[in-house]
C-alpha cells in the first residue's frame, strides 16, 4: 500500500500544473471537485494518460461557466449526461455532475438524474478499482468500496451486487473482460458467476458498442484473459460465436491441441511480431483470431482416420465478413481481415521448394496492401512443437521474404501492371473500348506475371498472338 500511496504522490504531483487551478476555481464557487475513475486508477498503476475525468457537486451550467477563461476549448455535447468537456493545453478533461441513474430493463441508457454526494455517485461505477476519487485541490483519498486492495489484489469486482450491475448496464460485462485484458486482472468470482447468469442481457446493446469494446480487449497487452473469459462466460456465443466454435474441433497438424488453444497462440504470436507493424494492429489481431473459424463447416473424416479442413481458408473468410458486418465494421477494415483469412494458407500451397518469379509476383499481387500484415499470420500460424520442422518453416519464410525483396527492388512489385495500357491494347488491337480490352489486359497481366517485366515491342507481339489465335 505504501508504494501506491507513493507512486499517487509522484503522478498526481505530475497534473498539478492542471489539477489544483481547477480544484480551486470550484472550492472558490463553493463546490466539490473530484478526480474520479480511471485517471485514479492509473495513477496508481504509474500510468496515467492524458484524459482526467472529473466528478462534481456543480450542474453542468455552473461547471461551463467556471471552465470560461481557463480552459482552452470547451464542449458540451455530453450536457445531457452532466457532462461538460474542455482541453487544457495537452489535456482532455471531462467533468461530470454526481448522477444517481435508473434504468429501464430494455434499455441501456439511464435517465440521468443528478445526485448531491459523492458516495452515490462512485457506487454506481462499474468495478472497484474505477471507483475510487481524490479531492483537488485537497488531495484527500475516497474509497469507500475498498477499490484500493482489489487494485493491489489485481482483482475486478463491482460496487454492490454484480447481477444488479449488470442488468443496470449489460455493456458492463464486456468491460470486465476488457479490464481484464487491458490490466491483467483476474475476475473476481461472484463477477464470473453474474457474466454466465446474465450474459443473454447484452443482446440489448448495440452492435457498435459491442465493437468498440471488443476492439479495446482485442488491442489490449493481455488479450488472451478477455477472450477467455467471454468464452467462459458464454457471452462470446453472443458477440462472437465463431470463436468458442473452434473448441469443438481438432487441429489436424497438431492433435494434442484444440484449433481454439491453436487460435489464442497465433494471435500471441502475432503480437510477438508487432514491432514490424509499428505498434498494437487490430486488423492483425483480428485475422489471427479467424483465420480458422471456417474450419468447423468445412471438417471431414477421412477412411484412414485422418480429418481434413479443405477450403477452410475461403469459407473462413466469408464467414469473418459476416460477422464484421454484424458488428458493423468499415469495410476498409472487413475488406483487410477478410483477406488475410482468406490467403492465409497460400503460403503452404507452394510447398517447400524453390518459388519461382511468378510465384513470387502472384503471392504480392494477392497480397497487395496486406501484405507486411500476411507475413505476420503465417509466421504466426505455424505453432507446431517439432522443432525441426518449425525451423525449416522458418527458413522457408525467410527465403520467400528475401525473395520478394529481391524481385521488389528490380521490378517495383507493389504495383505490378501489364506491360501495355488499356489505350495501347485498342491501338494496337483496332477495337473500341469493352470486354475485349479488359480480357487482353488480364491476359497482358497474367504474362507479365509469368514473364516479368517486358519490352513494348515483345509485349505488342504476345498481345498480337493472343488476338490472332482468338480469331483463329
Amino acid at each position: 500500500m505504501v508504494e501506491i500511496q507513493q507512486t499517487v504522490g509522484a503522478e498526481l504531483d505530475r497534473i498539478s500544473e492542471v489539477i489544483d487551478p481547477l480544484g480551486e476555481r470550484f472550492a472558490a464557487a463553493g463546490h466539490e471537485l473530484f478526480l474520479v475513475g480511471g485517471p485514479v486508477r492509473d495513477a496508481m498503476l504509474g500510468r496515467l494518460q492524458n484524459d482526467l475525468d472529473f466528478t462534481t457537486s456543480a450542474r453542468p451550467d455552473e461547471t461551463e461557466r467556471l471552465l470560461k477563461g481557463w480552459a482552452d476549448a470547451t464542449w458540451d455535447m455530453g450536457r445531457a449526461f452532466g457532462t461538460i468537456g474542455c482541453r487544457k493545453g495537452d489535456w482532455q478533461i471531462e467533468i461530470t455532475t454526481y448522477r444517481a441513474e435508473s434504468y429501464d430493463p430494455d434499455s441501456r441508457k439511464p435517465e440521468v438524474d443528478f445526485g448531491d454526494s459523492l458516495a452515490g455517485d462512485l457506487g454506481r461505477r462499474d468495478f472497484t478499482v474505477n471507483a475510487m476519487a481524490v479531492s483537488v485541490p485537497g488531495r484527500v483519498f475516497e474509497d469507500p468500496h475498498h477499490g484500493v486492495v482489489d487494485l493491489a489484489q489485481r482483482v475486478l469486482r463491482t460496487p454492490g451486487r454484480p447481477q444488479d450491475s449488470f442488468s443496470d448496464d449489460p455493456l458492463r460485462m464486456m468491460r470486465a473482460a476488457r479490464f481484464a485484458a487491458q490490466l491483467g486482472f483476474d475476475v473476481a468470482p461472484e463477477v464470473v458467476e453474474a457474466m454466465t447468469e446474465m450474459a443473454p442481457r447484452i443482446e440489448i446493446i448495440s452492435a457498435e458498442r459491442v465493437r468498440d469494446e471488443l476492439v479495446k480487449l482485442i488491442c489490449a497487452p493481455w488479450p488472451r484473459k478477455g477472450l477467455t473469459l467471454l468464452v467462459q462466460t458464454g457471452l462470446a456465443e453472443l458477440v462472437l460465436p465463431e470463436l468458442p466454435a473452434l473448441a469443438l474441433e481438432r487441429d489436424e497438424h497438431h492433435r494434442h491441441k484444440d484449433v481454439y488453444e491453436h487460435t489464442l497462440t497465433v494471435l500471441e504470436q502475432t503480437i510477438d511480431q508487432e514491432d514490424r507493424l509499428g505498434g498494437p494492429d487490430f486488423v492483425a489481431r483480428f485475422a489471427a483470431l479467424m483465420h480458422d473459424v471456417g474450419k468447423p463447416r468445412t471438417r471431414k473424416f477421412v477412411d484412414d482416420g485422418t480429418v481434413t479442413f479443405h477450403h477452410h481458408d475461403v469459407v473462413g473468410a466469408k464467414m469473418t465478413r459476416k460477422r464484421m458486418k454484424a458488428l458493423r465494421f468499415s469495410n476498409d477494415q472487413i475488406d483487410a481481415v477478410s483477406k488475410l483469412v482468406e490467403l492465409h494458407l497460400r503460403f503452404h500451397g507452394y510447398g517447400s521448394g524453390e518459388w519461382t518469379d511468378s510465384a513470387v509476383r502472384r503471392y504480392v499481387r494477392d497480397a497487395g496492401d496486406q501484405l507486411e500484415r500476411l507475413h505476420i499470420l503465417t509466421r504466426a500460424d505455424c505453432t507446431t512443437r517439432n522443432a525441426r520442422k518449425a525451423a525449416r518453416l522458418r527458413r522457408t519464410y525467410d527465403d520467400l521474404e528475401a525473395r520478394i525483396a529481391q524481385l521488389s527492388e528490380q521490378e517495383e512489385m507493389a504495383s505490378i501492371r501489364p506491360d501495355l495500357d488499356g489505350t495501347q491494347i485498342m491501338e494496337i488491337l483496332g477495337i473500341a473500348p469493352g470486354r475485349e480490352v479488359g480480357q487482353a489486359y488480364k491476359f497482358l497481366l497474367e504474362l507479365r506475371m509469368d514473364e516479368g517485366p517486358m519490352s513494348e515491342e515483345a509485349a505488342t507481339k504476345a498481345l498480337l498472338d493472343w488476338w490472332a489465335a482468338r480469331q483463329g
